[in-house]
């Protein structure tokens, strides 16, 4: 079977009821929901405690490279996981494949080593 424009027809309708659903209950939560407004509705509340202070506190630098490697890292294992479910079907070039992107990976590590990222002082 060949794959024309007309066969995606029916994901682009469906596209287009799930927007226009989420449009019309948005809107009709504008027009129907409560409009009462006082200090106290208001207010921040955070677990039943009062907030004090500035929220904003800034965290170090630190804490958002690791977070964003720990992030990039883990994605490896996502392709490794189908990679060794079909090693046989793949054959000597999904070998040859994943070998170039693991090394591609263990380049950027020790590039980061090498950049001290992971050091906390």
């Amino acid at each position: 079977m060949q794959e024309t424009p007309i066969n995606y027809l029916p994901i682009l309708i469906q596209c287009v009821f799930a927007a226009a659903f989420v449009a019309l209950m948005l809107f009709l939560s504008a027009i129907v929901g409560p409009k009462r407004h006082s200090g106290i509705k208001d207010a921040n509340f955070e677990c039943g405690i009062q907030s004090y202070g500035n929220a904003r506190i800034p965290f170090s630098v630190k804490y958002f490279i690791v977070a964003i490697l720990f992030v990039l890292f883990d994605v490896e294992v996502i392709f490794l996981y189908p990679w060794a479910v079909n090693f046989r079907e793949l054959g000597f070039i999904g070998l040859w494949k994943m070998l170039l992107f693991m090394g591609t990976l263990l380049i950027g590590f020790f590039y980061i080593i090498k950049k001290k990222a992971l050091d906390w002082e």
